[in-house]
C-alpha cells in the first residue's frame, strides 16, 4: 500500500467513525407568531402629520417567540416602502403610536407588522393635511 492509498483509506475510516458517533441535534420547537392586526381597518384615513396608532391582538402568543422585537413599515400597493413608522418595541405590547410621515397621498396603503413574522393590515388611505396648523 503506497502513501496516497494509505491516506485515502485513513480519511475514509475516520469519516465513517465520525459519522457513526455523531449525535443528532435536538431542535427546539418554535412557533411563528402572526397576530391579527386590529387597526387600521379597511377604509380608514390617516392624515399626514397626525398621530396614528396600530393595534394588534396579543391574546394568544405562543410560548416561544423567535423574534419579539417589533417593527412597523409602510406599504403602498404591492411594495413595502423604506418607511419605518415604529420600531424596537415588544411585539407583545399590542399597540404603538407614531406621526404619519409625509408621503404621496393615496388610497392604497397598508402597514406591515414585523416581529416573529410579517403580516399586512387591510388597505387604507393617507391624505394631505389641509389644516393651517402645520
Amino acid at each position: 500500500m503506497n502513501f496516497t492509498t494509505f491516506n485515502t483509506f485513513f480519511v475514509a475510516v475516520f469519516a465513517l467513525l465520525a459519522l457513526i458517533h455523531a449525535h443528532p441535534v435536538s431542535l427546539i420547537a418554535r412557533d411563528v407568531y402572526v397576530p391579527e392586526i386590529l387597526t387600521p381597518i379597511a377604509g380608514d384615513t390617516w392624515v399626514i402629520g397626525n398621530t396614528e396608532s396600530v393595534t394588534w391582538n396579543v391574546s394568544s402568543p405562543p410560548a416561544q417567540i423567535t423574534n419579539p422585537v417589533g417593527q412597523i413599515l409602510l406599504r403602498k400597493g404591492d411594495l413595502t416602502q423604506n418607511v419605518t413608522l415604529a420600531g424596537n418595541f415588544s411585539i407583545l405590547t399590542g399597540n404603538v403610536s407614531f406621526i404619519v410621515p409625509s408621503v404621496t397621498p393615496d388610497d392604497d396603503y397598508s402597514i406591515v407588522l414585523f416581529g416573529d413574522s410579517g403580516n399586512f393590515s387591510p388597505v387604507f388611505s393617507i391624505v394631505a393635511n389641509t389644516s393651517s396648523a402645520l
